[in-house]
């Protein structure tokens, strides 16, 4: 799939996000198979259980069964404008989700021109 088609559905998709607390809104598309997954993130009070976008995306494919996942479009839409890279990065779970669960994708950040992959993004990544 382009990458600015996956990139606009993962900022369709993150007007769904459901965040009362941080208002932050942030949405995942990937491509697993012949299939497209996508996800938000999900705040609850317990903050330290939310789910982030990245990681619900990757859940709905993985429970589909669907593999390789080879492209991730992540989308934080209340990041401002200006926001540099390093903000608008998958946290460190979500970092790990995606060594562990496509360890071969192509990420597209929102508002980067840049593609990354998972030694990029976590150089050195936890293995078993």
């Amino acid at each position: 799939m382009e990458r600015e088609t996956l990139l606009a559905l993962a900022r369709e998709t993150a007007q769904r996000a459901h965040c009362p607390y941080s208002h932050f809104r942030v949405g995942a598309a990937l491509v697993a198979g012949e299939q497209v997954f996508v996800g938000v993130n999900i705040e609850i009070s317990s903050y330290g259980l939310t789910l982030c976008a990245e990681r619900s995306a990757l859940s709905a494919a993985v429970t589909a069964q669907a593999a390789p996942i080879t492209q991730i479009a992540i989308a934080c839409i209340d990041a401002p404008k200006d926001a540099p890279e390093y903000e608008r990065m998958p946290c460190g779970a979500c970092r790990q989700w995606i060594a562990d669960l496509a360890p071969d994708a192509t990420v597209y950040i929102d508002g980067s021109q840049r593609d990354f992959q998972v030694s990029d993004l976590l150089p050195f990544a936890f293995k078993l």
